[in-house]
């Protein structure tokens, strides 16, 4: 039977790179974005899809139960999104702060909350939630991102310990500045003196979400180019 990988922000970037890796890998996939990328990509890659944002419960289910209806299986999940709202520190509104909880730490509750008893029911699985290089080295270019990120490794720690005795494991993606966006003036702030590609990205993920990393649970994966300093 072949096994199946759920992608949200699925449509573009770093998300339709995963797509096609595990694709490539032999995986059905079932793919989620708000607009209508990830329906393009799905069609391409011989996949389903469904139109949602992260930080909505309804939409989340929805691409959960369209797996399911569709494959009777989810193996493997990526979780992405992208960058809540920014500015300076203290500017920030209550109702910012609020969404950037909605659409990062929520999300990745939310999602393991429906995942994971499909997952039991197979014997195990695997979630990886993308963040950000940041999450250990905050910066003030997006702070409420960092702040929310950074509690994502930390559920994911937890979760691991959850759900570790069920073979189901959850890490963390966190990539630097990659082609994704219009980066690359900050190349040469990483040790490799370049900006990464969303391919080198999706291969960091697709070894976290396939049996390639069976014995790794409750990590982050730092893929920055050596940008970050923290040891």
């Amino acid at each position: 039977m072949d096994k199946v990988c759920l992608v949200t922000g699925g449509g573009r970037g770093i998300g339709a790179a995963v797509a096609r890796e595990m694709h490539k890998r032999g995986y059905k996939v079932a793919l989620m974005s708000p607009s209508e990328n990830c329906e393009t990509l799905a069609h391409e890659l011989g996949g389903v899809a469904r139109r949602g944002v992260a930080q909505s419960a309804e939409d989340l289910r929805g691409i959960v139960d369209l797996a399911m209806s569709s494959y009777g299986r989810v193996d493997a999940v990526l979780t992405h999104t992208g960058h809540p709202p920014k500015g300076d520190l203290l500017d920030i509104t209550d109702e910012n702060w609020d969404l950037a909880n909605d659409m990062i730490v929520k999300f990745v509750v939310r999602m393991a909350r429906l995942v994971t008893p499909i997952m039991e029911a197979q014997g195990g699985g695997s979630i990886v939630n993308v963040t950000t290089y940041a999450a250990f080295e905050p910066s003030l270019w997006f702070p409420a991102s960092c702040v929310y990120r950074a509690g994502v490794s930390s559920f994911a720690k937890l979760y691991a310990d959850k759900y570790g005795p069920k073979n189901i494991r959850m890490n963390c993606l966190l990539p630097g500045f990659t082609d994704s966006l219009d980066v690359a003036k900050y190349g040469d702030l990483a040790a490799m003196k370049r900006i990464g590609t969303v391919e080198e990205q999706a291969k960091a993920a697709a070894f976290l979400l396939t049996d390639e990393s069976s014995y790794i649970t409750g990590q982050s994966l730092r893929v920055d180019g050596g940008l970050t300093r923290h040891v």
